[in-house]
Formats: structure tokens, sequence, C-alpha cells
């Protein structure tokens, strides 16, 4: 049984929210004040570009960047009588036009250089409810196992869109158990919600938000929040008051308590030392107890994680030993998807394994401790490479893209050319440097520390001999501000 607990750190610029089970850090959401999230908000957008090539077109929102809508985001059912499913979509250029307005919400946050991908197939979520106006559709939670249980929810929906409403419902996993009563009063609230959006947007001017999605601490009670949670604690007076409150409203039967957390004489995020495994999350290797590790490297493309054996001897033999290893490592990883919030394709190269149980024990092992995760996942059998492939849905930023930025000094490389490479560039500037300025007095090589004193040492005779050879005398000065790659080379 999981021991779950979700702390909310809230300072003016920003709130964190953290996911701890049986003391361990799982999850970590992090929202700043400059830089909100967006996903779930719903834009009165206009069509600036349509792209017949890319069956897509780009739709300014009032963001910096125009946002994306590919054909296969729009709500095909406002545009044809025909079934959106059977039929294959029409060109992007037959649906919209340059200028057009149309309303849109955010799938994804702008990542990196791309702009927002939007949808024209609006939802608005509550605590049980996904409303979702524009489509037809009644669908229930996968995690909602129990057959009956599935049954009596879609018979409800379905029972109560029919008579009252217009639209689909997607019923969400904190629904199971929940009574009629409650679910109704979800729907006639969402309802509510929508048609005065919808009616606000007729008259709203492109590039407006029609609806804005709340704020990661309401948020997560709405969201995250589950039958396993046992507490939820905030440091925030004022937000533990919203908190309350939105309980009290919207969620009455919340299976957990909320508390407020003084931090008198402790921050909260030092009871479970969350600033410590973050600062973890953001390094490439992860250790294993058994002394074995993990390496994951994040590209534009794709998340790679190599797994090693490395300290880990094992008792038996090597097969057991690689078994061990992947074992402990799918769980691990799954947990280091989740607290560094990795995104779209990941590759996973497990040390080679030889017997087919032990391959399908560690993807079944992989499958189930992803289970937990709140994005959705899909994992893929074992390559011919002997490689994992699998992908997790990536609706924001990852926790390092939002902490760190690209190195100044290596843009990004994580890696800087050696003292000894420098130094032969910095002969073959010297020799580039005297052909067009022969009759300059001297030299003057200004480098890093490291690099001048290889000049002086290692590198020494060679740096003498250029100097008979160019007939310049070369001066040296330490330019103590200077990364290791850069230099100057300045006739004087």
């Amino acid at each position: 049984m999981n021991n779950e607990e979700i702390l909310i750190n809230v300072t003016p610029q920003e709130t964190r929210v953290a996911i701890v089970e049986n003391g361990a850090l799982q999850e970590v959401c992090i929202e700043r004040r400059r830089n909100r999230g967006i996903v779930g908000n719903i834009y009165k957008g206009k069509v600036n570009r349509v792209l017949p090539g890319m069956e897509a077109a780009f739709v300014d929102i009032g963001l910096e960047r125009s946002g994306f809508l590919h054909v296969s985001d729009l709500d095909r059912g406002k545009v044809e009588e025909t079934d959106a499913e059977q039929a294959p979509p029409p060109a992007i250029n037959q649906l919209l036009h340059e200028g057009q307005s149309i309303l849109v919400q955010v799938v994804k946050d702008p990542l990196g250089t791309k702009g927002a991908r939007l949808t024209t197939s609006i939802s608005v979520p509550s605590r049980y409810l996904v409303y979702m106006p524009n489509s037809a559709m009644i669908g229930i939670s996968v995690k909602i196992e129990e057959e009956e249980e599935r049954t009596r929810l879609r018979e409800l929906l379905t029972a109560c869109m029919s008579e009252h409403h217009t639209g689909g419902c997607i019923v969400r996993t904190a629904a199971e158990g929940v009574i009629d009563e409650e679910l109704n009063r979800d729907i006639k609230f969402l309802c509510n919600l929508w048609d005065s959006l919808y009616e606000y947007s007729k008259t709203a001017k492109p590039g407006t938000v029609i609806h804005e999605d709340l704020p990661l601490a309401v948020r997560t009670l709405r969201d995250m929040v589950s039958n396993t949670t046992d507490l939820v604690r905030i440091d925030s007076r004022e937000s533990y008051q919203k908190l309350i409150s939105f309980k009290n409203k919207y969620i009455p039967d919340l299976p957990c308590a909320i508390e407020h957390y003084p931090g008198d004489h402790r921050p909260l995020f030092d009871l479970y030392n969350i600033d410590d495994e973050i600062q973890r999350g953001l390094g490439r290797k992860v250790d294993l107890k058994s002394g074995g590790y993990l390496i994951i490297d994040q590209t534009e493309a794709m998340t790679t994680i190599d797994i090693n054996t490395g300290a880990f001897v094992g008792h038996h033999n090597l097969e057991e030993t690689i078994f061990k290893t992947n074992m402990e490592a799918s769980q691990a990883l799954a947990r280091q998807l989740r607290l560094r919030n990795l995104g779209g394709i990941v590759i996973i190269d497990f040390i080679d394994m030889v017997l087919e149980d032990h391959k399908r024990q560690v993807l079944k092992s992989l499958e189930k401790n992803l289970s937990k995760d709140h994005a959705k996942t899909q994992v893929c059998a074992v390559s011919p490479l002997g490689l994992v492939e699998m992908t997790r849905k990536r609706t924001r930023e990852s926790l390092e893209h939002i902490l760190c930025e690209p190195c100044g000094t290596c843009g990004g490389r994580g890696t800087h050319k050696t003292v000894e490479t420098v130094c032969y560039e910095i002969f073959r500037e010297l020799l580039r440097e005297a052909r067009v300025y022969d009759e300059a007095q001297h030299l003057l090589v200004m480098a890093n520390q490291n690099v001048i004193d290889m000049l002086l040492d290692e590198e020494a005779t060679s740096l003498a001999e250029l100097e008979t050879f160019i007939n310049i005398p070369v001066k040296l000065q330490v330019e103590s501000y200077y990364s290791q790659e850069n230099y100057d080379v300045v006739p004087v």
C-alpha cells in the first residue's frame, strides 16, 4: 500500500508541487509567474497562415509565437456531416482560410522554438469529468477496470447527456464509486460554464483568452489527488484558504486531508529533502542501490537511457546479475521519467539478456511501474537490437528545460576543447596574423590560465620554434574571465 503525500510550496514567484510516495519523491511540477503554462487554456484565435503541404495552419492566439494546428486536431464534426472517423480528412485549405476566426485550445505548451500545439476539439475538465461540447462520445477512464462500475457510469452519463445537455463526456478515474448526484452536479456545472464561455467567445477579439485553467495549487487538488493520497500539505495560508474553498464547493468528498504547514522552523520541502532530489534529477547519472547506474541523455529528437551494471558483480552468474540490474533499473527509470517529466520518444538500452523469460519480466516490471504515471505512456516490445522503445505524452517542458539553460561556454554540448587543442589553434592563428601583420612589433596572446600554463610548459619549445619561424616575438597574457576555449591574438 502506497503512502502518498502531496507537498505544495507557494512563493510570490513560483509554485512547486511534489508528489511523495513512501518517503521518496516521484514527481515535481513547477509553475512560475513569468512563464506560467497555458495547457488547457482556450483562445479566440485568428488563422494567419495555412500550409497545404504540411496539412496544418498557424494560428495567432496573442502569444509571441503562433500556435500550430494540424488537420488531425480539427473538429471535423463542425464542418462535415459524414462520420469523421470513417471519412478521410479533407485538405486543410478546405477547412480553414487566412484571416478566419477560430476557437482553439492549447494541448501542448510552447517547447523550445516551437509554438503551442492547438486543437479545436475543446474540452473543459472538472474533478470527475471532462466535458466535450463538440462531441457526442461517452468515454470511461481505462484505469476504472471493474466492468460493473464502467457500465453504471456509462449508463448514467448517457442518460444525463441525452436528456438535458448536448456534447460528450469522459469519466475520469476519480469518479469511480462516486454517487449519481455528484456526477449530475458536475455535468451541470461544466455545461453552464461552457455556455458562458461560448457566449463570451462570440464577441471577443482574436488573441483573447476565453478560458484560463486553474492555478497549479488548485489544479493539483483537482487532477492529482487520488484514493492513495493521504495528505496534502501547503505552506501558504492564503493558498490554503483557496484550496479549502475549492474543496468545499467542488470536491466535498475529497479522500484526503488538507493541512496548512506553517514552516516556522523548517521549510516544507526539507521534510523529504525535495530540493536535493530535484538537484539529482538534473544530472546525467542515476545510481542504483545495487551498484549499477543509469545514464540519461535528452536530445531534440528523443531521450536515451542506458543501463550499466557498474560496481554490481552479483553472486551467482552473469545472466542473473544482468537480470537483477535490469529489474532494478525498470523501477528507477519509471520514477526518473516522472521526476524529470521526460516526454516524447524514449529509447531504453537494457543490458542484453539471453533468456526470453527475463526479457518478459523486465518489460512487465517497466509497464507496472509506469502505470502510476499521470502521463499517458506506451511501451513497445524489446527490439532485435535489445532496445525498448516507448513514448510518454509531453504537455509541458521537462524539469531540465524549466530550471536550466544551455551552457554559454560549451553551447550546450556538455564538453569543451582540451587545452592542447586550443594551444594548436593559437599556433595556427599566430601564423595567420604574422602573414597579415609582418611589421608588427610583437603578437600578444590573451587566453585562459590553463592555456597559458601549457604554452609556458609542455608547448614552450613549440612556441619558441614558431617565434623563430615567423620572426616576431610572442607575448602571453592571462585573462581570468576567458573560458578555456576563448583566446585572442592581437598584433601590437
